[in-house]
Formats: C-alpha cells, sequence, structure tokens
C-alpha cells in the first residue's frame, strides 16, 4: 500500500512540474489556448505501466491541484472535460489493441481539445465556436505525436531497467 501511495504521490508531482513548466513558459504553438501537454507524458506512461486506476487518480488530481494553484473554476471545468474525455478514449483504445503507443497518444491530444471544446460550447452556449475544430485537430495531432513519441522511448527505458533489477 505503501509503494502505491509514494508511486502516484512522485507521479502527480512529475505531472504537476510539467504542466507548472507549461505556465512558466509557455510554447507558443500559434493556436491561442494550445500547450504542448507535457504533463500528459506522465498519463500516457502510467497507462501502460500502471493500473488503470492509479492512472485515473494520477490524472484527476493533477488536474485539481494545478487547477487550485495556478487556475480559477473555469479552467477546472475546461481541464477536467479535456482529461476525463482523452483518458477515457485512450484507455478504450488500449483494451482496443492494435493501436501503438503514438496512436494512442494522438487520440489522448485530439479528445483532450475536443473535450474543452465542448465544454467552451456549454459555458459560452455558442456553437459558433466550433469552426475552431481544424485547427484543434491538427495541434492535437501534433502534440499527440510528440507526447507518443517521448513516452514510448521512456517505456522501453523503464521495461528494460525494470529487467536488469
Amino acid at each position: 500500500m505503501s509503494k502505491k501511495v509514494a508511486t502516484i504521490g512522485v507521479l502527480i508531482a512529475l505531472a504537476m512540474i510539467f504542466s507548472y513548466i507549461e505556465v512558466l513558459l509557455p510554447i507558443n504553438l500559434g493556436i491561442p489556448g494550445a500547450k504542448l501537454g507535457l504533463a500528459n507524458l506522465v498519463v500516457v506512461i502510467s497507462l501502460y505501466l500502471l493500473p488503470l486506476s492509479w492512472t485515473w487518480m494520477i490524472s484527476l488530481i493533477r488536474i485539481f491541484l494545478m487547477g487550485i494553484l495556478f487556475g480559477n473554476g473555469l479552467s477546472i471545468l475546461y481541464s477536467i472535460s479535456g482529461g476525463i474525455l482523452s483518458l477515457l478514449i485512450m484507455s478504450i483504445l488500449k483494451k482496443i489493441k492494435g493501436f501503438s503507443i503514438i496512436g494512442i497518444s494522438i487520440s489522448g491530444g485530439v479528445s483532450h481539445n475536443m473535450g474543452q471544446l465542448l465544454m467552451a460550447v456549454v459555458i459560452l452556449g455558442n456553437i459558433k465556436i466550433s469552426y475552431y475544430i481544424p485547427i484543434l485537430l491538427i495541434a492535437g495531432m501534433i502534440t499527440g505525436i510528440l507526447i507518443g513519441q517521448l513516452s514510448t522511448q521512456i517505456i522501453k527505458v523503464i521495461k528494460k531497467v525494470n529487467k536488469e533489477s
């Protein structure tokens, strides 16, 4: 039990550090509000190496803590809608098999953006912002590829280290 708590705590902290880095050093992707999503690196890796319930805890706790520390109620709503949809889609596709880590990550990036856009439509009560969909699809695919490639390499290293120990 203590190993579980320690592992989850360390991964939440790591995800929060990655999120904080994005707050401090916003990477301009040319799309308002778009971020690389470094914290999703922790989520994707957790999805492949830990029980799904742990991954849900890591993702949701990180979103709430970052929202409380650096955001507001609306930012939490946007983040939670994107985070829940993203992890739901990624976990379903992972169970289906046939998708690479990069493919799963792309689905996570795209669905995260779509979840946030749906929340924006609900909050603003305006469907016209859906013109933003093509831009968000492209941004989600690009960031999903980058996070997926990094995740693939990190998972390989972790598995290698675990084999050797």
